[in-house]
């Protein structure tokens, strides 16, 4: 009755846990939707359409080649540290992620200066300011994102808020020397994307200090015998360069496909409109899913850790609680959204952005359904990555932005806005049910083994000295 009791305890504390940290999270990421927001509001009335457009096609490749090639080490990272953590763990091996990074982040260079004539010329339209601004912004975001994924493992959420926040203060901060004249024009605005990663990581000292003095604490409580024990089980645990590439690679894979719902629609208005600013209005529109995706970070960071920790400890039941908990509030922001989006969706838009253009507010409610799918298939996407599933994650999300694309590359619509606007909603709809499949399938398997490669049922034995501490 006693361990009965002890596992309902630490299910309801890790719940509470769960909650207080998102809760944190989500107040530092809205506020850094809102400035986000703001940048590019800001940005649309101090620049010409044209130059606004180009600062909205720098941010859109930017955060395609980041999002592909630096989120799924923030995933590895946050999946990995969790799951040793709630194993028992306190020796955190970074070998393996580090390399894989690198390596993504060399790659992007070797591309980057290999293009960079046709990146500037047809791309930039010969703004070479912007190519320096993609080229030292994206390589930045590689201790940025590294940083992210460390501090969502160790359940930091308040300094990942931190971070998050100081990124959009110190981006805004240039849109805003433009506005008050200290600076001018596109490329300085522009500089602000640069700027922001470097100046998030101010929040990683304080960090270190306070991994280090939890790591003392711990040591301090453990007995001898399983601290001589700790290493040699931690080191049969860690995460090998195969299986964690592997990972990365369909996590990779993921993010691709969800940037290409994000930004296909603006990459193949810029390439096919003779109107250079349509592609800004676009993007504008689909704002209104990417403020709240950025939003719901702070419930996917707190997610994937939080999962990864219910699976490796509590088993299904606590693990499906999650998900319906978080589903049915992202039902309940959707559907309050694109009410909104009907109600004043035209009036919003003309008056935040100052685009003398016509808004549909049925297009707009329709993005407003649409992130509703987005962020209910970000949900479940965490659930499979939890569960190690990400190679069937990934065939879900590239089923749903191969159909996008090839909508957005058809004239069935020939209004471009509302082509976009159709598509969205109808591709996060079938990623949502290809996904709430897997996850309906999965929930009668058995576990899949961690990264680190312990089988199901194979408690070690730090892991039993952690909870034999806890109690």
């Amino acid at each position: 009755m006693s361990g009965s009791s002890h596992n309902l305890s630490a299910s309801g504390d890790s719940s509470r846990s769960y909650g207080r940290g998102a809760g944190i999270l989500s107040i530092g990421i809205a506020a850094t939707g809102l400035l986000t927001f703001a940048f590019f509001s800001i940005s649309s009335h101090v620049l010409s359409p044209d130059a606004a457009s180009r600062v909205a096609l720098l941010w859109s490749i930017m955060f395609v080649i980041i999002s592909v090639i630096y989120r799924p080490i923030e995933q590895l990272l946050s999946r990995t540290i969790a799951e040793r953590r709630a194993l028992g763990y306190q020796e955190q091996r970074l070998r393996v992620p580090i390399v894989i990074q690198m390596g993504f982040a060399l790659l992007f260079l070797v591309a980057a200066l290999a293009l960079r004539e046709t990146i500037v010329t047809q791309v930039f339209e010969g703004y070479e300011a912007l190519y320096g601004v993609l080229l030292v912004g994206t390589l930045a975001y590689a201790a940025s994102y590294f940083a992210r994924g460390w501090l969502a493992g160790h359940e930091y959420f308040a300094l990942f808020g931190s971070l998050v926040l100081m990124e959009a203060a110190a981006r805004i901060c240039f849109a805003l020397a433009v506005v008050l004249g200290i600076a001018s024009g596109q490329s300085a605005v522009a500089l602000g994307i640069a700027a922001a990663p470097l100046v998030s990581l101010v929040v990683v000292p304080a960090a270190f200090a306070r991994s280090r003095r939890e790591r003392r604490e711990a040591i301090a409580r453990t007995p001898r015998q399983a601290q001589r024990d700790e290493p040699r089980q931690a080191h049969r645990q860690e995460l090998s360069l195969r299986r964690g590439t592997h990972f990365a690679g369909w996590v990779s894979s993921i993010m691709f496909s969800e940037q290409t719902l994000l930004n296909a629609a603006v990459l193949t208005v810029a390439a096919t409109s003779s109107n250079k600013a349509l592609a800004g209005i676009v993007f504008d529109v689909l704002l209104i899913a990417r403020a709240p995706l950025q939003l719901f970070q702070a419930i996917q960071t707190s997610l994937l850790p939080h999962l990864t920790g219910l699976e490796a400890t509590e088993g299904h039941a606590a693990f499906a609680k999650a998900i319906r908990v978080t589903v049915r509030a992202i039902v309940a922001f959707a559907a309050a959204v694109a009410l909104g989006l009907l109600a004043i969706g035209p009036f919003a838009m003309s008056h935040l952005f100052g685009q003398p253009f016509s808004y549909g507010r049925f297009g707009l409610a329709l993005v407003g359904v649409g992130m509703g799918l987005h962020l209910a298939s970000g949900t479940l996407n965490q659930a499979a990555l939890a569960r190690d599933r990400a190679r069937a994650a990934a065939a879900c999300w590239g089923l749903a932005a191969v159909l996008f694309l090839a909508w957005m590359l058809t004239p069935a619509v020939s209004e471009q806005l509302l082509r976009m606007e159709i598509g969205y909603a109808g591709a996060t709809a079938v990623l949502a049910l290809a996904l709430g499949m897997l996850y309906r399938r999965g929930r009668h398997d058995e576990a899949a083994p961690p990264l680190g490669g312990r089988q199901p049922g194979q408690a070690p034995q730090a892991a039993s000295t952690a909870r034999a501490i806890a109690r």
